[in-house]
């Protein structure tokens, strides 16, 4: 989608207290990497994706109350989370999401087949293979409650799409963690740092960082802590990605928070 606008009305750093009650529990997480692979899941890990998962729906709750604060609104509408992406384009996650939600319609492109004939978008019926869209509708209690920790409320149609978002993104960082753990590390990932056009670049990783995703400790079949941030770095760039590295790592160490 577009964004034309990603310097401008950036929500900035309001990112969420890592000591406040996650909305989205590990059971949630581990049901939702049950859905892509058979790997074990640690304690640590539920919680450090489920804290990268509050820090990403925080940041978007965030940019659309500031959208919606311009036209003097408290209750957030799906206008609202486009003019959230458009202007922070760190917060364009979870785009699966987009071919299913009317939302999105419109802005996700038409595509055409080699005769010329538009390929209609994928449907919304039951699929043999469980889905971040189908389990969607797990994330409500979680958005619902991430929303009045914002001091904000939303309509059906913002709270679906929020959801759905959620689902998404955490289906994504689940395959990458997998992944991460399959290869032994992080084979596919270099040491570019994203930046937004309009701000100075990040500091960069430190070495010994960059040296601790391409090489991993631990057995094949468990998804650790460390396989979450390796995730993270992977699906998140900019000031985002260190602000939910940050509150995992954090989440992670500090788990009664």
């Amino acid at each position: 989608m577009t964004t034309q606008h990603a310097g401008a009305g950036r929500s900035g750093p309001q990112s969420t207290s890592v000591t406040s009650e996650s909305p989205f529990k590990p059971p949630l997480v581990k049901a939702v990497f049950r859905d892509v692979t058979p790997m074990h899941v640690s304690r640590s890990a539920a919680w450090a994706a489920a804290s990268v998962t509050r820090t990403v729906l925080t940041e978007i709750v965030q940019g659309a109350r500031a959208a919606a604060a311009e036209e003097d609104r408290r209750k957030l509408i799906p206008g609202d989370l486009l003019s959230a992406i458009d202007r922070n384009v760190e917060l364009e996650v979870g785009t699966t999401w987009y071919d299913h939600s009317p939302t999105f319609r419109g802005l996700t492109g038409v595509v055409y087949d080699a005769e010329g004939v538009v390929v209609p978008s994928r449907g919304r019926g039951g699929s043999r293979r469980p889905s971040a869209v189908v389990g969607a509708h797990r994330f409500e209690a979680g958005v619902r409650k991430l929303l009045r920790s914002r001091g904000t409320a939303a309509v059906p149609a913002m709270v679906r799409d929020l959801d759905g978002i959620a689902s998404v993104f955490l289906t994504d960082l689940a395959r990458d963690a997998a992944m991460v753990v399959r290869e032994g590390g992080v084979k596919r990932f270099g040491s570019v740092v994203q930046a937004m056009p309009d701000e100075p670049a990040p500091a960069p990783f430190p070495k010994d960082f960059l040296g601790a995703l391409s090489a991993r400790s631990g057995d094949g079949r468990t998804i650790g802590r460390d396989d979450i941030l390796a995730a993270t770095t992977m699906r998140l760039f900019g000031g985002l990605r260190q602000r939910a590295l940050t509150e995992a790592r954090e989440a992670a160490q500090n788990p009664s928070g």
